[in-house]
């Protein structure tokens, strides 16, 4: 692993413009539940029942979808920023970051440093919730405490309409400027790391293929081996707080 820690930090010591793409793994070591992965939330939950159409057309889908909101928004409210997110937050202070780009949708990021404008969230974020038909925002803290005061299905304030947190639900269209922005990043990048994504859900997982293609070189940190791999120029299987500290002691040392 050592030998491959060092080629990656002498590629974001030539490359200009590093972009990060993260995934499901980095929220993992914050202590949020991965929803995929065995004794995930869709071990629980039957994911069929959250589908956007169902979910804006049944009141029975609003109510299994709140009810896994509450407990699920309660580790996400509690976990903190880990090695990984305040590595990514320390390449921007040292000027190689372009943007993050990442499938998570805690707010980690941010809350680690990294700045608001160079975060992409493809899938959204759980800490806002809106109306969809007035389109008033609310903070997903606020939804909570009217859940944890037995309200089953949050209805707007405003207009009495539906509201919904600002993630990307099973069956809802990603978001146009999130996803145009990454791709468009992605083709003008000069290295692209991947750090705890398994690389599978479509579009997002194309967007490391888009950089590749356009020249940059391509990095992946994931435990476990991903459909990618093979078209990486690195690939280190293990934890991304781990890998990411000393991928910062070596670019501060060696």
């Amino acid at each position: 692993m050592e030998d491959s820690i060092q080629k990656v930090t002498d590629l974001i010591r030539r490359s200009q413009k590093v972009i990060v793409f993260t995934g499901a793994g980095v929220s993992t070591e914050s202590g949020i539940p991965d929803f995929r992965s065995p004794g995930g939330v869709w071990q629980k939950y039957n994911p069929e029942d959250f589908y956007y159409q169902k979910f804006i057309s049944s009141e029975e889908s609003r109510e299994k979808y709140w009810q896994m909101s509450r407990e699920f928004y309660e580790p996400l409210k509690n976990a903190r920023p880990n090695a990984a997110h305040e590595a990514v937050a320390e390449l921007e202070r040292m000027g190689k970051l372009d943007c993050v780009i990442t499938q998570n949708i805690d707010n980690l990021h941010q809350r680690a440093g990294s700045s608001p404008q160079k975060v992409i969230e493809l899938h959204g974020t759980a800490v806002s919730v809106s109306c969809l038909s007035c389109r008033k925002k609310y903070t997903r803290e606020e939804i909570q405490s009217w859940l944890l005061r037995d309200v089953k299905v949050p209805r707007c304030d405003a207009c009495g309409g539906i509201l919904k947190p600002d993630t990307v639900s099973f069956g809802q269209s990603m978001p146009v400027r999130e996803t145009e922005e990454a791709f468009h990043r992605a083709r003008n990048c000069d290295l692209f790391i991947v750090i705890g994504s398994s690389l599978v859900v479509q579009p997002a997982a194309s967007v490391p293929l888009e950089a590749k293609e356009a020249g940059a070189k391509l990095v992946i940190i994931n435990r476990e081996p991903t459909y990618h791999d093979s078209y990486a120029d690195v690939v280190i299987h293990g934890s991304a707080g781990e890998v990411m500290s000393k991928v910062l002691e070596y670019l501060k040392t060696k």
